[in-house]
């Protein structure tokens, strides 16, 4: 199946892929007046379509069947301090997207040694991901803010998903992340850059109920620690 993304389709009428799709259906695909695809508006809806015009700037589809509705999926929110390598932070962008991420938060911290990305190339890259995978739901990448800033923000104030923060300083009480993870509820994880987070912002953070965890005794990259963290919420959820 060959699955495309339009976020303004509706379940009744026509819409117009926008030039990449367009592209890739007729030129690539070489898909025709008449011939079937599936579009996703990324919101969890997919629709069966049919080709009408096959122009490769502008390819018209007709929604041909009801939209298919899936309730939003458990979701782990994935706050992380963008690498000093962009393209690591890309290819975190794409992997976690085809194991499993709700949203994108990217963090500025007191050791990092990037703090600025551009999040419309990382969402560029999570809708090809999206796609890729077959997903029907499009993570949300948030620009980079201070983690100070995140931790007194009302969606990191929200108390029903479980907050985590993963950092390295061993001689603080930290637990497994296997162990914290409860299955059937969201999650908050905190990643730090490559210096790790400060004393001072792993304090603040505990005092915003954040729980301390481990991933294990290995040093970790930080894109590897983030991707991690979302298999193994992923791993634990899959076996409801």
């Amino acid at each position: 199946m060959q699955l495309f993304y339009n976020k303004d389709i509706t379940p009744d009428g026509y819409c117009t892929l926008d030039a990449e799709e367009s592209r890739h259906a007729v030129r690539v695909l070489r898909l025709r007046e008449g011939d079937e695809l599936h579009v996703t508006d990324g919101c969890g809806n997919m629709y069966c379509c049919q080709v009408v015009e096959a122009d490769d700037k502008g390819c018209v589809v007709e929604c041909k069947s009801p939209r298919s509705t899936l309730h939003a999926p458990l979701s782990v929110h994935l706050a992380v301090a963008p690498t000093k390598n962009p393209s690591r932070m890309e290819w975190l962008v794409e992997k976690a997207v085809e194991i499993g991420v709700g949203e994108i938060t990217l963090l500025d911290c007191d050791h990092s040694e990037r703090s600025f990305l551009k999040t419309e190339r990382l969402q560029k890259i999570a809708v090809s991901a999206m796609k890729q995978s077959l997903r029907i739901w499009l993570p949300r990448i948030n620009p980079a803010t201070s983690l100070r800033d995140w931790l007194h923000s009302p969606l990191s104030a929200l108390h029903s998903p479980l907050k985590l923060i993963a950092h390295c300083e061993s001689d603080q009480p930290r637990v497994p992340l296997a162990d914290a993870l409860q299955p059937g509820r969201d999650a908050m994880v905190l990643i730090g850059p490559e210096g790790d987070f400060s004393a001072e912002e792993i304090a603040l953070a505990l005092e915003h109920g954040y729980q301390p965890v481990s991933l294990g005794p290995s040093r970790l990259r930080t894109e590897t620690a983030a991707l991690y963290a979302v298999a193994a919420f992923n791993f634990i959820n899959d076996r409801l």
